[in-house]
C-alpha cells in the first residue's frame, strides 16, 4: 500500500511539473522545480523522462525545460534540401513570416526517423541555433541524408503557411513530392 501512495506522489509531482511549465512563459530550469517541489533535480530529470514517454511536448533548452504554448493556427510538414551555408536564409525564410519551426527529422534508411525540437520562431532563436551548429559540437541532421530534412512548421493560418511554401519554393529549398505536393503526413515520409 505504502507503494502506491509514493507512485501517486510521484504522479501528483508530475502533474505539477506539466502545470507550472505550460504556464511559464520562459524556460524553466531543472534545478528551480527541484526547489519547488522540494525534491533533487536527479528526480525532476526522471520526471521529465516519464512524463515524455506519454507526452512529447516538452521542450529541454539550455536554459531549462518549456511546454510551447498550443495555438490555433496551421501546421505544415515540408521537405526541403540546402547546404549549411544556406541554413541561416531557410530558417530566416520560415520565422520571418510568422512561421515557427518546431523540429527537424530526417528519414534514415536504416536507423527510421531521427527527430530533434528546434522551437524556432524569431532571428535571435535562428542566431543562437546558428551559434550552437558554429561551435563544432555537433551537426546538422540533414549532413546524413545528403541535405535533405524535413521541418514541422506552425503558423498563425494557412495563409501564411502558403506564404512559407512559396518562399522555399521559389528559393529552391523546397523538395516537392512526385505529385506536387509540398507537404508530407507522418504516415507517407519518403525515405531518403
Amino acid at each position: 500500500m505504502e507503494k502506491n501512495a509514493r507512485k501517486q506522489s510521484g504522479e501528483e509531482r508530475r502533474r505539477e511539473i506539466i502545470r507550472i511549465l505550460s504556464s511559464s512563459k520562459s524556460p524553466v530550469s531543472g534545478s528551480s522545480l527541484a526547489r519547488t517541489l522540494g525534491v533533487s533535480r536527479q528526480v525532476i530529470v526522471t520526471d521529465i523522462a516519464l512524463i515524455r514517454a506519454r507526452r512529447d511536448d516538452i521542450v529541454s533548452t539550455s536554459a531549462g525545460y518549456t511546454i510551447p504554448a498550443r495555438t490555433e493556427g496551421a501546421r505544415k510538414i515540408f521537405k526541403v534540401a540546402h547546404t549549411d551555408d544556406q541554413i541561416l536564409d531557410e530558417l530566416s525564410s520560415i520565422v520571418e513570416r510568422g512561421g515557427r519551426v518546431l523540429d527537424v527529422f530526417i528519414q534514415h534508411k536504416v536507423y527510421g526517423t531521427i527527430s530533434a525540437p528546434l522551437n524556432i520562431a524569431s532571428k535571435r532563436d535562428v542566431e543562437n541555433f546558428l551559434s550552437d551548429l558554429r561551435s563544432g559540437v555537433s551537426t546538422p541532421l540533414k549532413n546524413i541524408t545528403g541535405n535533405f530534412h524535413y521541418h514541422t512548421v506552425e503558423a498563425r493560418n494557412e495563409k501564411a503557411l502558403s506564404e512559407i511554401e512559396d518562399v522555399l519554393r521559389q528559393k529552391g529549398y523546397l523538395i516537392e513530392s512526385k505529385d506536387s505536393e509540398a507537404v508530407y503526413e507522418a504516415k507517407d515520409y519518403a525515405q531518403v
